[in-house]
């Protein structure tokens, strides 16, 4: 039979999950955001997709492995270029940098993120009502 402990190491793993996650989302959801942008200067460099990581730390007082956001990195990846001469943001040849963001390849990653997110959550409540149950047990 588990402890309390191990309804709390759970909780805590999941929580953790739930928090890695929902960085990774806003992540994606700022290179939705800037997908179409242009740089503020004439043949500048326009935004430049970003990449969440993911790091695993031990959380000394649960004991157990944990998840968090690591650093996000830069994908130095090709700019997308289009000759607009009347545009701004050309360049002297009349080519427009635009960001690297593939929307499509962020969606999917940011659908892979919501269902991440949710089984986190599902844990986090199967937990919360193996804990009612056990105190049920325990009241009767």
């Amino acid at each position: 039979m588990s402890d309390g402990n191990d309804f709390l190491k759970s909780m805590t793993i999941s929580t953790s999950g739930l928090r890695a996650q929902a960085g990774r989302m806003r992540v994606i959801s700022e290179n939705i955001a800037n997908a179409d942008s242009t740089a503020k200067t004439a043949g500048g460099d326009p935004y430049r997709r970003k990449v969440p990581t993911f790091s695993s730390e031990l959380d000394r007082t649960m004991d157990a492995r944990v998840v968090s956001l690591g650093r996000i990195k830069p994908d130095n990846s090709a700019f997308r270029t289009r000759y607009e001469p009347g545009n701004p943001a050309a360049d002297a040849n009349g080519n427009v940098k635009y960001p690297n963001v593939n929307t499509l390849v962020e969606m999917t990653d940011m659908r892979e993120a919501q269902r991440s997110y949710e089984a986190n959550l599902n844990i986090i409540s199967a937990t919360r009502r193996m804990i009612q149950r056990t105190l049920d047990i325990l009241k009767a």
